[in-house]
């Protein structure tokens, strides 16, 4: 499936954020779809979207970024909410908000931002989004004419999976009839959505001057058509009057010149050596060190250190890293790429021991944790394994990734019980309900595991089967 096709649905499914507001749209309880259905609903759409190419699921990035949401969520006006915040494998700048506090982010908009306070303000702004449930009020209001069009952008990107160009079609079609009866009052969302995302970010820490200064730079670069609806979905609408407004609301805050983290100069120049052409990376980040054009050394070697091991030439990277460790604050993400490097070169004993020292100085980090555990797995200690991530559910119980390696640890002890029993328990982190269910009738027949054991998966798939029920039952309402 064509991710981009996706998100033109989930466009005009609910303009929230594509859309422009005004002051205070009136109590957010007053909409009729609930906040269940907005989760079932969010649920739905992140299971193709987490099945898509385009979908990142690198744990520093996504980890980095849930952390810089949830630290705009907690001063956002309901911090009840809960959200998840996504990266999408995307070079142009975009952000979207999703049904259920489902937030994504393109990694251009990540490589784009000049500082860590420009991708807060546009992260707010999707919070705000959230918040505020302009989503729910957009699909509640929707016309039965918008819906029937709906219908049809659902069958076009269906069929995105064998054929764009029908999918291309369907899509344009359906958008003349939903985009314009929308636009007006959509308009009207994203003004609020500057207005509380911009208090979320004065209360976060960041500066919110940040905001004004990336929108009017974007609409500089993007040239966009305000009334132009296929440009309107490939963009937000940036207006001068909008831009004004921010301006003017950022007049009456203090001045805080707030720097950049660490985490988010490594993780951008991470992005950065990993996107496009190799070589074109190696001399960007080479021009960067040699001729100064940095604001952060150590992030510049960083970046040179993975472009080069995107080229193979280790060699230099060892030189490179060397150089890194001297002058770079001690790091979990320098620490990551270190061990990385190793195991590119073959020094796998020489990983597990660089892995085991980092994990006692960042425990709990999850791209430590990832690494080491498939090198104890490659190196058959399927025992220490194992020790390690049931140790780490206990700090990330909801962890797909964890139950994966769990269940791959079971596997190499050749209990399939368990093995099976972990693989459904992560189904059910990752939203597929019905395998789930079969990887627990799997573990029923496979012939071994204690009384206990077998008790607690026939409980597990009496829950499973029951909540499953529910969903169908909700589904069809």
């Amino acid at each position: 499936m064509n991710f981009r096709y996706l998100i033109v649905a989930l466009c005009i499914a609910g303009q929230v954020a594509r859309a422009d507001g005004l002051p205070d749209l009136g109590d957010v309880s007053q909409s009729a779809f609930s906040p269940l259905q907005e989760q079932q609903i969010g649920e739905s759409i992140m299971l193709e979207i987490r099945n898509d190419k385009s979908y990142l699921s690198d744990p520093e990035l996504t980890d980095y970024l849930n952390d810089l949401g949830y630290r705009l969520v907690s001063n956002s006006p309901d911090s009840r909410q809960a959200f998840e915040f996504f990266l999408i494998r995307d070079s142009s700048v975009n952000a979207f908000a999703l049904p259920g506090g489902f937030i994504g982010v393109h990694t251009g908009l990540i490589t784009t931002a000049q500082s860590e306070s420009e991708l807060a303000g546009v992260v707010s702004h999707e919070v705000a989004h959230v918040t505020q449930r302009h989503l729910a009020r957009m699909i509640s209001g929707q016309k039965q004419s918008t819906i029937m069009s709906l219908g049809l952008l659902a069958l076009a990107i269906l069929a995105a999976r064998v054929n764009s160009e029908v999918s291309q079609a369907a899509v344009a079609g359906a958008q003349a009839t939903a985009i314009q009866s929308q636009l007006d009052f959509t308009r009207d969302h994203e003004r609020e959505a500057d207005r509380v995302g911009l208090q979320i970010l004065q209360k976060s820490g960041f500066d919110p001057r940040a905001m004004p200064s990336f929108f009017e730079r974007l609409q500089k670069s993007t040239r966009v058509i305000e009334n132009n609806a296929p440009a309107y979905l490939r963009t937000h609408p940036l207006t001068y009057e909008r831009i004004a407004d921010v301006q003017s609301r950022t007049q009456e805050m203090s001045y805080k010149q707030v720097p950049d983290s660490p985490a988010f100069q490594l993780l951008r120049a991470k992005l950065r050596a990993n996107t496009g052409s190799a070589k074109e990376a190696v001399v960007y980040f080479e021009d960067s060190v040699q001729e100064k054009k940095f604001t952060n050394e150590a992030a510049s070697r960083y970046g040179l250190v993975a472009a080069l091991m995107r080229t193979k030439d280790y060699a230099r990277a060892k030189q490179e890293m060397a150089v890194l460790r001297k002058i770079g604050p001690a790091s979990p993400i320098v620490d990551t790429l270190a061990g990385q490097l190793k195991i590119a070169t073959g020094d796998h004993s020489g990983a597990l021991e660089h892995y085991r020292q980092a994990l006692k100085s960042h425990p709990g980090y999850r791209a430590l944790v990832y690494d080491y555990a498939e090198l104890l797995l490659q190196a058959r200690r399927g025992q220490e394994a194992l020790a390690l991530i049931n140790d780490q559910l206990q700090i990330h119980p909801s962890d797909s990734q964890l139950y994966l390696l769990q269940a791959r640890s079971y596997a190499a002890l050749d209990k399939k019980l368990l093995q099976h029993k972990a693989q459904a328990e992560a189904y059910v982190r990752l939203g597929t309900l019905p395998a789930a269910i079969e990887q627990l009738q799997i573990a029923l027949r496979s012939g071994d595991g204690d009384f206990y054991q077998l008790s607690s998966v026939e409980a597990r798939l009496r829950e499973l089967r029951a909540v499953d029920q529910e969903n169908r039952k909700a589904a069809q309402q």
